[in-house]
């Protein structure tokens, strides 16, 4: 079963930047919509960003709007979240999912994504 792998998590202070990456083995990414969840502890998952595939429009949570950008590169078959301006409240379980074609879902329809990574943990802290 293609599973995702996320990457790029750890520790940085408040206002630093963080660039997570998001691959897989078995699967070319370049076919699909790649979102972008992040889950703080004692909260529900919730959606951040997501890319489509053939126009990579991109689609953002209103939190993240003008802080983070998620991009895609098809030769490495890699897409990147980069997060700046980063937040106590960034802190999270960060994943990603591929949409079931090239065409996001909304980010409110999780159901709508699968082969979810394991996560990647990212801490914003002084």
């Amino acid at each position: 079963q293609v599973q995702l792998v996320e990457s790029g998590g750890g520790l940085v202070q408040p206002g630093g930047s963080l660039r997570l990456s998001c691959t897989a083995s078995g699967l070319r990414l370049d076919n699909y919509a790649i979102g972008w969840f992040r889950q703080a502890p004692g909260k529900g998952r919730e959606g951040v960003s997501c890319i489509n595939s053939a126009d990579r429009r991109t689609y953002y949570e209103d939190s993240v709007k003008g802080r983070f950008t998620i991009s895609r590169d098809y030769v490495k078959g890699t897409v990147y979240l980069q997060m700046n301006s980063l937040k106590a409240d960034d802190t999270a379980l960060y994943y990603c999912a591929r949409g079931g074609g090239g065409w996001c879902p909304s980010l409110n329809n999780q159901a709508d994504f699968r082969s979810w990574g394991q996560g990647t943990q990212v801490t914003v802290s002084a």
